[in-house]
């Protein structure tokens, strides 16, 4: 049992985990949860687990809060069963937009969360596109961020009209992951530049830097949250003259109605990775989903061997 790989998952992505076992040639660890009638939870490991390496597959999505106290008591539970080593694996990490004290008298609540992981029992995380690079200073044990960017890169390089495409960044703050994507591909890259007008109206586009007239628009982004991002951008970008608009995006948020939203959007394809899943209610047929569990697999597999992790994102 000594040193022995193993990966356990929480309730919010069973299948995310399968495919990293599946990768792995290991079997998922044995564990369940119970919710009592007073919404408490219980955590069971249901196998020895002394002197293991384990690393636990849980991302945040609905239900946040309980995903996370799940998360929490199984990380104590593995620890309390005597594992060697616990690596949390959080695809998309809690609260990870909370990075920063931009009003008064809040909390930066991702600095509390790498806080609440390290003092659950992780000694060390593995992340995947974190909001802002910041937030992996945030962590006082080891962490490793990963990227799925060359997955959406690799699905757009295979389409035979790659050269007519043009990456765009819907804002400033996307500009140096887009100009990366847009390296990669070979293709030129254009960004939307918004303006915020009076107190309480959200920004909107006002001018476009670069030449998408009669280009295949591909929009980059780390996530997709309510959708209102995309689809305004798309909307500045047909009337821009562009041919057609695919998303490329990380993380499938897709919270509220953003699927409606994405369907009437004047969008061809949107394509996001596995890191959240997507239930029944949130699929369509325009939403393309790449799966990152080879990445995390290689990853466990070279934390668990001592191998550089960094090759992997060079």
């Amino acid at each position: 049992m000594a040193n022995a790989l193993k990966v356990f998952t929480g309730s919010a992505h069973p299948a995310l985990a399968r495919a990293i076992c599946a990768h792995l040639g290991i079997p998922l660890g044995r564990s369940h949860t119970v919710r009592f009638t007073n919404e408490n939870l219980k955590v069971k490991i249901d196998e020895n687990v002394r002197g293991a390496d384990v690393f636990v597959v849980q991302p945040s999505c609905p239900p946040v809060s309980e995903g996370l106290v799940e998360l929490l008591i199984m990380l104590d539970a593995l620890q309390g069963a005597s594992a060697e080593r616990i690596t949390a694996v959080t695809p998309y990490f809690p609260y990870v937009r909370s990075d920063k004290k931009d009003e008064p008298r809040i909390s930066i609540t991702a600095r509390l969360m790498a806080d609440l992981l390290q003092t659950a029992g992780a000694d060390r995380v593995i992340a995947v596109d974190l909001h802002s690079p910041q937030v992996q200073g945030f962590f006082r044990i080891p962490s490793d961020q990963l990227s799925a960017r060359d997955i959406l890169v690799d699905h757009f390089r295979k389409r035979p009209d790659v050269a007519e495409h043009v990456v765009v960044a819907p804002d400033a703050g996307e500009v140096k992951d887009a100009a990366g994507f847009a390296k990669r591909l070979g293709v030129p890259l254009a960004i939307v530049d918004k303006r915020r007008f009076g107190d309480d109206e959200k920004a909107r586009a006002v001018h476009l830097v670069g030449e998408v007239r009669g280009k295949r628009a591909l929009i980059i982004d780390d996530e997709i949250a309510t959708g209102g991002t995309v689809s305004e951008s798309a909307d500045f970008l047909l009337r821009e003259g562009v041919k057609d608009i695919s998303i490329a995006v990380v993380h499938p948020v897709l919270s509220g109605n953003a699927v409606a939203r994405l369907r009437a959007a004047p969008i061809a394809e949107v394509v996001v990775t596995d890191t959240l899943p997507l239930p029944p209610e949130k699929q369509d047929p325009k939403i393309t989903v790449l799966s990152i569990a080879n990445l995390l697999a290689e990853a466990i597999a070279r934390v668990h061997d001592g191998r550089s992790v960094s090759e992997l994102y060079i």
